[in-house]
């Protein structure tokens, strides 16, 4: 009774809970917030307990860069939950910032959005701990889902049409008709796996180690899917392993092509095995229509040129693919309102 009281006070919330990134859409407001998923935790030895220290974008700026009693962590992984209670205080954080400081604690419903992949025990973690971070009401929505309707893909006609979801820790590709998922497949394959490849890259080639921060900087200043006319250079810092001391060096974007060829070939695998089980019907429909990129993997410069000349199909990046996952999960808050939690198939 008290929470449904509180309830009144809550706005509805869809939330993309990432690997790299939380957003958070509020009905009537649209997204208001977009922090990446990391909290930094004190360890306080006197009390023999753990201290939350910053979550979001201040502990992102802590990653690699913290003393001993501090640790920054990315609570999750592969899209799914690696540390339960660190990431229901993340949520409980978050919730409570979108509602600003109103007396009562915030308690609304929550529309999450979850890799196709997940099992039964992951979904139960997310679950459990938006509950445990105050939401009165909690289901949860495939991201292929959710991200083909923040594309504005016509997913409640008899026709086919195809998202690539490509997260920080996974891609998600599905074919979608009627309100529904005909096909989906998902892979560990993301924005932290292209992260990680630069990192081996440049240790395996220049012999120097990079961090993680220096890697997503160099993906998003010169990275690229596709051999392009002009070649972009980075001046880039890191520790030389063989002398042990910082040196600065230059990358070009042929060398960071060079290092993402493999896990971009895995993205383009899961594609072309999703096309092979689409059934033919709805494959004339995509390839009528093409395929559309969300997520913020589609960031990536010419990633749609490199999937048009390995699927032969119309490609198409949609509008702010970063935001797509959680506008589509506010829209389908809508919608649910409007015809009842069984259009998508929701208990």
């Amino acid at each position: 009774m008290f929470k449904n009281l509180r309830g009144y006070f809550s706005n509805d919330l869809s939330i993309d809970l990432g690997t790299a990134n939380t957003l958070i859409y509020v009905r009537g407001r649209g997204i208001v917030l977009n922090e990446p998923s990391v909290v930094a935790i004190r360890e306080e030895p006197g009390r023999a307990g753990k201290k939350i220290e910053a979550v979001g974008q201040e502990a992102k700026n802590m990653l690699g860069r913290t003393p001993g009693h501090i640790t920054a962590i990315r609570p999750m992984k592969d899209g799914v939950i690696a540390d339960f209670t660190v990431t229901e205080k993340m949520l409980q954080y978050f919730i409570e910032k979108v509602h600003g400081n109103r007396l009562m604690r915030p308690s609304p419903r929550v529309l999450i959005c979850v890799p196709y992949g997940s099992t039964q025990v992951e979904r139960r973690a997310i679950q459990e701990s938006a509950e445990g971070a105050g939401a009165r009401w909690v289901r949860l929505i495939e991201e292929p889902m959710a991200a083909a309707v923040g594309a504005g893909l016509p997913v409640h006609e008899a026709r086919g049409s195809m998202v690539l979801d490509i997260g920080g820790g996974t891609s998600e590709v599905a074919v979608i008709s009627l309100n529904g998922i005909v096909y989906a497949s998902s892979v560990r394959i993301g924005g932290d796996r292209f992260d990680d490849a630069i990192i081996n890259y440049v240790r395996r080639n220049y012999g120097i180690l990079i961090g993680e921060a220096t890697a997503e900087r160099v993906k998003i200043e010169i990275g690229s899917a596709y051999p392009g006319q002009q070649v972009n250079e980075i001046s880039v810092k890191g520790r030389n392993l063989s002398e042990g001391v910082p040196r600065s060096f230059t990358l070009n974007s042929n060398e960071i092509l060079e290092a993402l060829q493999e896990p971009l070939a895995g993205i383009v695998g899961a594609v072309k095995v999703a096309l092979e089980q689409t059934p033919p019907e709805l494959g004339a429909d995509v390839a009528e229509r093409g395929i559309v990129l969300t997520g913020g993997g589609a960031l990536l410069r010419d990633i749609d040129k490199l999937l048009m000349e390995e699927t032969g199909l119309p490609v198409v990046v949609s509008e702010d693919p970063l935001t797509c996952v959680a506008r589509g999960g506010g829209r389908m808050l809508e919608l649910i309102d409007e015809h009842g939690p069984a259009l998508f198939n929701l208990e």
